[in-house]
């Protein structure tokens, strides 16, 4: 449970992290929101590794060689389901691009913590 309550609060940092960044981009610098998405992706990956290295699966993944190419497999799947979603949301649906974004960010969780905790991070015996 503790570990569940870890990702989830890194994930809402990281999430926090991209959807400020993207919608800074698109309202105040007029940057697209899909090419906003994608600086609002590596912004959030720093935030999302360091948290869920130290935090969320500390004591997991070996070192840092090891942990940082796989988590970043992990977060570049992540991405590609991300913007593809997205993607999706913004021409199939009159939804706010804030919304969709929050909808394929929280959809795309489950995945990564899985990838994360069996993977990336994986828990020594």
């Amino acid at each position: 449970m503790r570990q569940l309550l870890c990702f989830g609060l890194t994930g809402a940092a990281a999430a926090a992290t991209h959807l400020l960044f993207v919608l800074w981009l698109v309202e105040g610098a007029g940057l697209a929101p899909l090419r906003a998405n994608m600086a609002g992706f590596v912004l959030a990956f720093f935030v999302s590794y360091s948290g869920h290295r130290h935090f969320t699966f500390a004591g997991g993944g070996g070192p840092h060689h090891q942990a940082m190419p796989r988590f970043l497999l992990v977060a570049l799947t992540g991405l590609l389901l991300n913007q593809g979603l997205f993607a999706l949301l913004l021409s199939l649906t009159t939804l706010p691009y804030p919304l969709a974004l929050v909808l394929v960010l929280a959809g795309v969780a489950a995945l990564t913590f899985l990838l994360g905790r069996h993977w990336a991070f994986p828990q020594n015996s």
